[in-house]
């Protein structure tokens, strides 16, 4: 796997994992009769922060796997043309 591969595969866990939080967080509050921002945000503080530090942790080693291999990807091309 490159990567490249690896990069965007970790970048989609990450938008994966907080997809999951605010749908846990809805799924949670799904027997109130009404919503608003600050009961939401009750649900999300009940979920816990657990899977959006995961979810920052996944995004930044993604991030850092597409960098390392578009620097990798120009210093091979300049290594060609010298």
């Amino acid at each position: 796997m490159s990567r490249r591969t690896a990069g965007v595969v970790l970048v989609g866990c990450a938008a994966l994992l907080q997809a999951a939080r605010y749908l846990a967080a809805a799924t949670f509050g799904s027997n109130v009769a009404g919503w608003d921002a600050d009961l939401f945000q009750a649900m999300l503080e009940y979920i816990g922060s657990d899977l959006s530090v995961w979810s920052w942790v996944l995004l930044a080693v993604g991030i850092g796997y597409l960098i390392w291999a578009e620097v990798e990807a120009v210093f091979s091309q300049r290594a060609k043309q010298e």
